[in-house]
């Protein structure tokens, strides 16, 4: 029997993309076929009922009513589904012994303050002190010079400068280092410590019936740029942490926990080397 584009729950993938027929972009025709055959097929598959489906509404509603400039709470849900990391992943395969991406975070600045090589980041005196420092290398080992490593991270409560602004010292754990001939970045900053992710919206209720905590494992955000090669958007994470196989967001991949040695006799009470590998653009 021919349909002539009315609706049957049989065919209601075929009747919806059959609309559009008349796209004039193929790629916002691709993507927005595959989303509704995938939605229908969900629905399906589960059998929704109409209150769960008036659950997501409302849901969704709220999320949007949530969010400001200040705080984007669609983010945070595409993170806590592991969306965000699986896009990020997608976007960024690089080859054998490049260092991996991880999500960007939403705690970056445009204007960190720029700083000399080996200087401290922190500037409110909180926290066990870190020397963090490497070398930022090419895929053959050849260190690369004129790579910017832009860095920053938590204080000891857990929170960012942009988080507390007239609590904390403006560019509090920031800063961005150039390096030299040899390659080598150092800084001193603190040890980070594990945080949870805003968890008084929508999605922080929804990890609660789920039956999952909010919590990142404690971590060092870095961003690297060189001419030549590719952006490099990463962490790394303090080995050992209780959150590294719960990742809220699912940012942790294993070749980016780092090793934290606690040295002894010395005013820095710990040290984190890491070696970050550029891929060519």
């Amino acid at each position: 029997m021919t349909n002539h584009g009315t609706f049957t729950e049989a065919a209601s993938v075929e009747t919806v993309t059959a609309r559009h027929a008349g796209c004039a972009n193929p790629r916002l025709a691709e993507v927005m076929s595959a989303l509704i055959r995938h939605l229908h097929d969900f629905a399906k598959e589960v059998n929704l009922t109409q209150a769960e489906w008036d659950l997501a509404i409302g849901f969704l509603t709220k999320t949007g009513q949530i969010s400001s400039a200040e705080r984007q709470e669609f983010i945070l849900l595409s993170d806590v589904l592991g969306f965000s990391m699986l896009v990020d992943a997608i976007n960024n395969r690089r080859p054998a012994g490049a260092t991996e991406n991880t999500v960007f975070g939403p705690f970056h600045v445009e204007d960190a303050p720029k700083r000399e090589m080996g200087e401290t980041i922190c500037l409110d005196g909180k926290g066990e002190t870190c020397l963090f420092e490497g070398r930022v290398l090419d895929l053959t080992g050849v260190p690369i010079e004129g790579a910017t490593v832009d860095v920053w991270s938590d204080n000891a409560d857990g929170f960012y400068d942009v988080q507390q602004p007239g609590i904390q010292p403006k560019g509090n754990n920031r800063g961005v280092f150039v390096t030299g001939r040899d390659g080598r970045y150092a800084f001193r900053g603190i040890k980070p410590v594990s945080y949870p992710i805003p968890d008084d919206g929508p999605v922080g209720q929804m990890l609660a019936h789920l039956g999952r905590h909010p919590y990142r494992p404690a971590h060092m955000h870095y961003l690297i740029t060189a001419p030549g090669f590719q952006r490099l958007v990463t962490h790394t994470f303090v080995g050992g942490d209780e959150y590294l196989t719960s990742d809220a967001v699912f940012g942790v991949k294993a070749s980016l926990i780092a090793p934290y040695e606690r040295l002894r006799g010395q005013e820095t009470l710990w040290r984190s080397p890491f070696d970050f590998v550029l891929a060519p653009t």
